[in-house]
């Protein structure tokens, strides 16, 4: 499966973009200048040429001339070639224990697809839940919070295994792209598009880039955001907005069809086929439920949560549930691992250069008394959210966007850990506005049912709905846990 918000998507019918030679020679062009400038604000020379690389990567992320993996791998062996950052620190990404999580995560997910246990708990809440077109939507929503903890590729969640499912349940109603798009298949391609969005950002292991979020506080902010800690600032907004988000669209974008009495039916017939839940199945329910108490009960076992998803992959290998071909064919979770990896170290050559520190500085100084650091906070959300507009890759965005943002608002006196939740969860959720802003979106959106100008006028309806939730419910709670 692609990895979500790892892949620059071209949007959908629009005209052919830059040429490969065009997209390779302007991050080449940006880290030559960068590393050329002389020395700003008291830094290095090294620290100026660990800007040019760490830019020209990013750009690379964007402009994609390379595979992203080739992209990052190129940027670390230019870090260790130049003499910029030693072998040691070039590679030191790699051992990196979220770059581990997040891997141990794609292959949890390999085992929901391989079991067919990811279509039976969808399937399962169709048959209970999907009498009503508006019931139909919640049912897929919840299908997808349940798989979300172990699916850290929402386009592996959306589109490999919820996508099949939502485009037959469309075709049950009659409703087909053009003229009978309205009847169900719309709202449904639209609803499971945004609340997908809603469920990657609820978990430290249900989208790739959160834990890049999480790894780039703890190294940038001396921030340390656990998987508990996450989901328990997530749970509360994000069950509202999945709520809200089926409801708001069904009033506003209605289907032609209400009820859905073939819905259940055709569940009822898909779980049959599946028959009684198969040993693969069973095994792959245990170990997750297992993981998932290791991992919430995690202050009082003491267990790191990557040893915790570790002994759970290797014990789905002994149990069968996967083999080592699967784990070897896993290529989202190893691609994971070579771009994660690798920005991690050159993130971490950043903070080594003390560029960051010297960006909080002079960012502070240069706005000195901006007031209240709840404005300035609001204020760089926005930002984070509405530059999605101009970035297809979720990536992308957070390698680019996220530590500066979040230098910002922390040297104007906003809480680091609440920053980075901040920021961390509309990291997913910025990704509501186009029909190219992570790897769902031209899944969805390339299905035919809706036209890009409803898509793009309910992605920007809901980003304000999203603002709302998470930011003013979502403030409030957070005020609850303690995080201001």
């Amino acid at each position: 499966m692609a990895l979500s918000g790892a892949k620059t998507v071209k949007a959908v019918g629009s005209s052919p973009g830059p040429s490969v030679a065009v997209r390779a020679a302007i991050p080449i062009a940006v880290a030559v200048i960068v590393w050329l400038l002389p020395p700003i604000w008291g830094l290095q020379a090294g620290a100026m040429h660990m800007i040019g690389l760490f830019l020209g990567t990013i750009l690379g992320l964007i402009l994609q001339p390379l595979p992203q993996g080739a992209v990052v791998i190129l940027g670390v062996a230019l870090t260790a070639i130049t003499g910029t950052l030693s072998i040691g620190d070039s590679l030191s990404g790699f051992a990196n224990t979220t770059v581990w999580l997040i891997v141990s995560a794609f292959l949890f997910a390999r085992g929901f697809i391989k079991t067919g246990l990811g279509r039976r708990i969808s399937y399962i809440m169709i048959r209970a839940f999907g009498k009503s077109t508006l019931g139909l939507a919640y049912a897929i929503a919840a299908s997808d919070l349940v798989i979300a903890p172990a699916t850290p590729s929402n386009t592996a969640r959306a589109g490999g295994i919820l996508f099949p499912i939502v485009r037959s349940l469309a075709a049950s109603f009659g409703s087909e792209p053009g003229p009978t798009a309205r009847k169900a298949g719309a709202f449904l391609m639209l609803t499971e598009y945004q609340v997908n969005l809603v469920t990657s950002a609820m978990f430290l292991t249900s989208v790739a880039p959160a834990p890049l979020v999480a790894e780039l506080a703890r190294k940038n902010f001396d921030v340390n955001v656990t998987w508990i800690g996450w989901a328990a600032a997530a749970v509360v907004p994000g069950l509202v907005a999945l709520a809200l988000i089926p409801y708001l669209l069904y009033r506003l974008y209605p289907p032609e069809v209400s009820t859905s009495p073939d819905a259940p039916r055709m569940a009822a017939r898909e779980l049959e086929s599946m028959g009684p839940m198969s040993r693969g199945e069973k095994a792959m329910l245990g170990v997750f439920l297992l993981t998932l108490v290791l991992w919430a009960t995690g202050q009082w076992n003491h267990l790191h949560e990557t040893a915790v998803a570790l002994a759970g992959v290797a014990l789905l290998i002994v149990l069968g549930v996967v083999n080592w071909k699967d784990v070897l064919g896993e290529s989202g979770g190893w691609d994971a691992l070579i771009w994660f990896g690798g920005l991690v170290a050159m993130a971490n050559g950043l903070s080594k250069w003390g560029v960051i520190g010297a960006l909080a500085d002079n960012v502070k100084l240069a706005l000195g008394d901006a007031g209240s650091w709840m404005l300035v906070l609001f204020l760089v959300v926005l930002l984070y959210v509405y530059l999605h507009y101009f970035i297809a890759s979720m990536t992308a965005h957070v390698t680019a966007f996220f530590v500066p943002l979040a230098a910002v608002a922390i040297a104007l006196g906003a809480p680091a850990y609440l920053v980075t939740i901040a920021l961390g969860v509309f990291s997913s959720l910025n990704a509501s506005l186009t029909h190219y802003g992570t790897g769902p979106a031209p899944i969805y959106f390339g299905a035919g049912y809706v036209d890009q100008t409803t898509w793009w006028k309910f992605g920007f309806l809901l980003s304000v709905v999203n603002l709302i939730v998470w930011v003013g419910l979502g403030g409030l709670w957070w005020k609850v846990l303690g995080l201001w």
